[in-house]
């Protein structure tokens, strides 16, 4: 009788430890969900302030803008659904790219840029576009430029899209943007890209890579070792995780769906960081 008290109480002692490790495990779960979403929320509100704030002067400017505000809106539905701290740093990756969008419109407008924004996942190692260049492709023209204009009035930060690197730059048109929505690049995407940046210092993938695309294991092992001695152009980058949105995530894959026009926030006045 006396062994079956002594198990009962074993029991009811290790039961007691299960239930209070779970408790103290979930809430350090919970406090880790509420610190990310808390970060993740001061990036988009800034990039909130400033895409209601601005209001682009030519086409390449009120582009970035457009862009600026699918992320704002991407990143706000993004932190409603995260149940997780990996979800809420994704957010802040897609909020963090679209402060490069508000930065490159205040470039094109004459503007100071603005504080630095944390590096983007993938951003380093795909580099940057260098110099100006323009190749026939399947029919049409696609250019490429380090600097905004009117040929060129569509900006991408730099970074990874659905696992391919595509270089910071301006370009004719956002030639990435299927695989950014659909998450898969289409035929001939790799002679397109061959096509447009062979030999061009500072991008940070030669046509095979591209083509034969990389995960994010890869990704992260490349970034860790450093630049490759590649010349990021005129980013300013600052220092960062920003995995964060790799914020641990892959920027590349995400579907911003239908976000709408802002048409280039053209009511409001131009704001500062």
């Amino acid at each position: 009788m006396g062994t079956v008290v002594v198990l009962v109480l074993v029991a009811l002692v290790v039961l007691l430890g299960v239930v209070v490790v779970n408790r103290a495990q979930r809430s350090r779960s919970d406090l880790a969900l509420a610190d990310a979403k808390a970060d993740a929320r001061r990036v988009i509100e800034r990039l909130g302030g400033q895409v209601y704030n601005l209001g682009g002067t030519d086409a390449a400017s009120k582009q970035a803008l457009v862009d600026a505000g699918e992320r704002f809106n991407a990143a706000g539905s993004q932190i409603e659904q995260a149940t997780t701290p990996a979800q809420a740093r994704l957010a802040k990756e897609t909020a963090l790219e679209g402060l490069y969008y508000v930065r490159a419109a205040r470039a094109a407008m004459g503007m100071d840029p603005g504080p630095a924004v944390p590096e983007l996942d993938g951003q380093r190692s795909a580099g940057s576009v260098t110099e100006e260049r323009a190749i026939d492709f399947d029919g049409r023209r696609v250019e490429a430029s380090p600097n905004p204009s009117a040929a060129t009035p569509n900006y991408y930060p730099g970074g990874r899209v659905a696992g391919r690197p595509v270089p910071a730059g301006w370009y004719s048109e956002p030639w990435w943007k299927t695989a950014l929505v659909a998450g898969a690049w289409g035929v001939g995407s790799a002679i397109l890209f061959n096509s447009l940046f062979s030999g061009m210092s500072g991008v940070g993938y030669d046509s095979a890579a591209f083509e034969n695309g990389y995960g994010d294991g890869y990704q992260a092992g490349f970034d860790a070792a450093g630049d490759g001695g590649y010349d990021q152009g005129g980013i300013d980058q600052g220092g960062y995780d920003q995995g964060g949105m790799d914020p641990g995530a892959d920027l590349g894959g995400s579907d911003f769906g239908d976000y709408g026009d802002f048409g280039g926030f053209d009511g409001f006045d131009g704001g500062d960081f």
